[in-house]
Parts: structure tokens; sequence; C-alpha cells
């Protein structure tokens, strides 16, 4: 497999739960030999994060630290209206948005309701990744969810922090292979994240990369190893700073 050179799923201290600044984690992404780097604060449902005034000044950040390409998203949970729970007014300052479930501000509805619910929130146009789609505290329907990611154009994440903590998600490992056999069937793209909230974790994808070698994935199909192939995936023109 290719090197994976970009992270796009990780939170500051802003987020209320993690303990790191911008400017570590961009210096943590160096370290690591990555070109960019995505920061994804929690959006309002998880305790403690930031206010989403704060996304309304986003552009005072350099979109270049330490060589290390800077974009700015947001995890925003899906709640169990089938809505996103950030406000439009904001999300249209972000680079990308990532739709997950989060049991702090979510209830199990079952397989099948998690499931329509989740899609509801990937017709987003900012949408354009699913975070961590393998606890079976909120169990999903594998089948559909591939199809509609490749019907909105949503990549499915592998979230190595979920394989660190497997303990406390259910099924991951199953899950994460069942959901990687389907990418493959229908040619679903990819994403690869650390889910780092602390710059010590910045672009470790050891156990993620161990999962995609065993599943047979495509390179082709995962997007962060490569710069060109992430950005036209989101619509950000290539070498753009």
């Amino acid at each position: 497999m290719k090197k994976l050179i970009a992270d796009i799923h990780m939170h500051t201290l802003v987020s209320g739960h993690a303990y790191g600044t911008i400017r570590e984690m961009a210096a943590a992404a160096r370290a690591q030999g990555l070109q960019l780097i995505g920061i994804s604060e929690h959006a309002p449902g998880i305790p403690g994060t930031v206010e989403p005034f704060y996304y309304l000044n986003l552009q005072v950040i350099p979109k270049c630290l330490y060589g290390t390409e800077i974009l700015h998203g947001c995890e925003i949970n899906v709640l169990n209206t089938g809505k996103l729970s950030l406000e439009q007014k904001y999300i249209d300052y972000l680079d990308y948005a990532i739709a997950g479930i989060h049991t702090q501000c979510y209830q199990d509805e079952g397989r099948e309701k998690n499931t329509t619910n989740l899609i509801a929130c990937i017709k987003h146009k900012k949408v354009f990744f699913v975070s961590h789609p393998d606890d079976d505290h909120t169990p999903l329907d594998y089948e559909r969810l591939v199809q509609a990611a490749k019907q909105y154009h949503v990549a499915l994440e592998v979230n190595n922090s979920s394989l660190v903590k497997k303990e406390q998600r259910p099924n991951c490992y199953h899950n994460y292979r069942t959901m990687l056999a389907l990418c493959r069937q229908y040619q679903v793209p990819v994403i690869v994240s650390s889910d780092a909230h602390d710059p010590s974790w910045v672009g470790r994808f050891d156990l993620a990369y161990d999962l995609l070698e065993e599943s047979g994935i495509e390179d082709a199909l995962i997007l962060n190893n490569s710069i060109e192939k992430l950005k036209q995936f989101m619509g950000i023109p290539a070498g753009s700073l």
C-alpha cells in the first residue's frame, strides 16, 4: 500500500476533551511526514466543545504551518431527527464536514433507523466523510450505507482510534471488514484517519493500515495517499494554500 500523507480527522483542545493546539498538531504532522491535515473540531452536542462562533473566524489561521497544509472541517453529529448538529450559517465557513454518530447526543434506534438518519445527513453537499461507522452501540446496515456513500459522493472512514479502543467500540473490526468488502464491491472510496486528540497521535494509522492490507483494498480507493486525489474529491483546487 502507498504511504498515507494526509490526516483530516483530528481535534484540538477547543473540542473540550483533546489536548493540543493547532500549531502543535501541525508540528506533529510535519514530524510524521504528512503534507496536509484537517482540523475537525466537534460540533454542538459533545460536552465541552467549542461554540459555533469559532467557525466564523477560521480565515485568520495560516493555511500552512511548518510546511504542512491546513484545512478546516468539523465533525458534525448525526441527530435522531436525521439532521446535522451544526447550523448551515457555520457550515458555510468550512472546507469540509464529517458526519458521525456519537452516543453523547444520539440514542440508538436500531440498525435500519440509524442508517436512515446517517444517510439523511450525508446528503448535505459539504459532507464528504463519515466518521467511525464501526460501533455496535449504534449498529448500521453496511450494504445500504456503502451504496448511499457512492450515490452521494461520500467516503467512509477507517478510524485508527476505534481500533485502538476496540473494547469500547463493540465489533469494530468485524464491522470494518464487512464495510471494506462492500467498498471494494461497489468501488466506494475510504479515508483513513487517526482521530487524534493529542499531538502524539497525529498520523498514527498502524492498525488501520494493517486492516486495509488484510482487506485487499486497492490504493485507488484510498483518498489520503494522494493530496491531488483528496482535494479533487472535496472540490478543492489542486495546489491551493
